[in-house]
């Protein structure tokens, strides 16, 4: 009987029909994958403007920094009359910072914008691609025809990894001066306090550096401090008040 079985096994038929059946099982396999795989491709403008959620038998995208994602999940946010339909069908990174939802705010170029608001449009970038599924990428200022990274984007990428760096060392500059605690309501508006020390407003330099405007911060100093230069007391705060209405 043993001898019968292992016949059976060698023959050149069954051989055969072990490979067919190998191969049967390696196409639907790689089948399974196609079907599953996100497609990914190249969108122009022109094309990414139809998925604007307009029309119920297309997915809904939206593109930021010349990537594109599905955000068709969030139909009721993105699709018709939804609080950020403006993002849809175009890329609008410029809006998710400046918060500019209409006209000329609704544009991909980020040119003027500091090292740190060009980090949260980047972040941005990056939310998406946690949350939605990544399909493609729009030609244009940031991929070639190929759908390589042209020279604006590996340039826009530079720039947010300094504003990191910036505001990693602003942190680490602010941490040694204590910030003041802050509360604000809709009745009573806003305050600022001390524990220790007096409330003051103090420029941030660094940031001034970066994005070529002003921008101050409330800080607390002890009153052998308050003779420093360029220390601002709140309007209608006194010198020595240890908590001021803003």
């Amino acid at each position: 009987m043993g001898k019968v079985i292992k016949r059976f096994l060698t023959s050149p038929l069954v051989g055969v029909s072990v490979l067919v059946t190998l191969i049967a099982l390696f196409m639907t396999s790689r089948f399974s994958i196609n079907i599953f795989a996100p497609k990914q491709r190249l969108f122009t403008s022109e094309e990414l403007a139809l998925y604007n959620g307009t029309d119920d038998s297309l997915p809904i995208l939206l593109g930021i920094i010349g990537s594109v994602f599905d955000v068709t999940k969030g139909k009721s946010h993105y699709g018709a009359g939804g609080g950020y339909n403006h993002f849809a069908g175009r890329d609008a990174s410029r809006a998710f910072f400046s918060g500019n939802f209409t006209g000329d705010g609704l544009t991909d170029s980020l040119q003027g914008l500091s090292s740190t608001e060009v980090k949260s449009v980047v972040e941005w970038r990056e939310f998406y691609f946690k949350s939605y599924m990544f399909v493609g990428k729009l030609l244009g200022p940031y991929y070639d025809m190929q759908g390589n990274p042209t020279k604006l984007l590996k340039g826009v990428e530079a720039k947010a990894a300094r504003g990191a760096q910036l505001l990693e060392k602003q942190k680490h500059e602010e941490a040694k001066q204590p910030s003041c605690n802050s509360r604000w309501s809709q009745d009573e508006g806003g305050e600022v306090w001390c524990e220790t020390g007096f409330p003051r407003l103090v420029q941030r330099p660094l940031e001034i550096a970066s994005a070529g405007k002003m921008s101050k911060r409330c800080a607390c100093f002890r009153e052998d401090q308050l003779s420093q230069a360029g220390l601002e007391v709140y309007e209608g705060c006194d010198y020595l008040a240890k908590t001021c209405r803003v």
